[in-house]
């Protein structure tokens, strides 16, 4: 039992040696109070999608900085996280230049709420989705703090991440023409990625996190990490994501439930004839 219970402890240790955590902890939250401090400024919290990517970026730096592991593994991680974080971040902020007004779900919480509305968002949208963030990123932390050197076994994790980020990027430039178009207003976007999945964006998102933890794996004393991943993919299917959005869509786009009839909801497959 005791032969059991010493390796589990010191493989949860991610505030160890290195101090990835409070450290990583305390550049979140920064990020969190800035944003949630500037979205009150603006009468726009719905800014805080945009620090959903940068709040990654922060971690992977802090557990480069400060981790204590394998110097190429640290360096790795925070590259890969921070390509995909920075794309995401810097594609929401070009996003929300062409939308007017808060989100609808922040809306919505602002009327429920009144005057009581900026404190409850400090820790309803803004910290909860940085200790998500924290969550997601349990690989990247844990790992900094392993010596393994990198090896041949990162090779599938790199993959999966290289066709995550490929989805994602490709299916929001392809939705982002298709928006452009003024002939498209009211259409259904099935061409391009979104002709095989509904989601390619967040499938993406499913790909890139499974990656970075296949990469974190190889470090050692890592396998636990996976709830981080795991944690990403109810967001992206169950709760955030692929659900919440098409919970109102049917009802608010014409041919969308022809769509669904047809197109995988969330891992590519050939469309299905009618």
């Amino acid at each position: 039992m005791t032969d059991t219970v010493i390796p589990l402890a010191a493989a949860l240790d991610v505030s160890g040696p290195g101090g990835v955590l409070p450290v990583a902890a305390a550049g979140v939250l920064v990020l969190m109070v800035a944003t949630w401090a500037l979205g009150l400024k603006l009468k726009d919290v719905s800014i805080v999608d945009v620090s959903w990517g940068l709040a990654f970026v922060t971690i992977a730096w802090a557990a480069f900085a400060v981790g204590d592991g394998d110097d190429g593994r640290r360096l790795l991680l925070a590259l890969l996280v921070s390509a995909w974080g920075l794309r995401l971040a810097g594609y929401i902020a070009w996003r929300k230049t062409k939308e007017s007004g808060e989100d609808k779900r922040y809306v919505a919480m602002r009327e429920k709420h009144g005057d009581r509305f900026p404190v409850v968002s400090l820790y309803t949208i803004f910290g909860l989705q940085g200790l998500l963030a924290l969550i997601v990123a349990l690989p990247v932390m844990v790992a900094a703090q392993r010596p393994d050197g990198l090896d041949a076994l990162i090779v599938p994790g790199l993959a999966l991440w290289a066709l995550g980020l490929f989805f994602e990027a490709v299916g929001d430039a392809q939705l982002a023409r298709f928006k452009a178009d003024p002939g498209n207003k009211g259409q259904v976007m099935d061409r391009g990625l979104w002709r095989y999945t509904r989601h390619p964006n967040y499938f993406g998102d499913f790909c890139v996190w499974w990656g970075i933890w296949l990469v974190a794996l190889p470090a050692g004393g890592t396998w636990w990490t996976f709830i981080g991943p795991v944690v990403m993919s109810v967001l992206l299917i169950r709760v955030s994501g692929a659900g919440l959005l098409e919970k109102t869509v049917v009802d608010r786009r014409p041919g969308y439930r022809e769509y669904i009839e047809r197109t995988s909801g969330f891992v590519p497959m050939p469309p299905r004839k009618g």
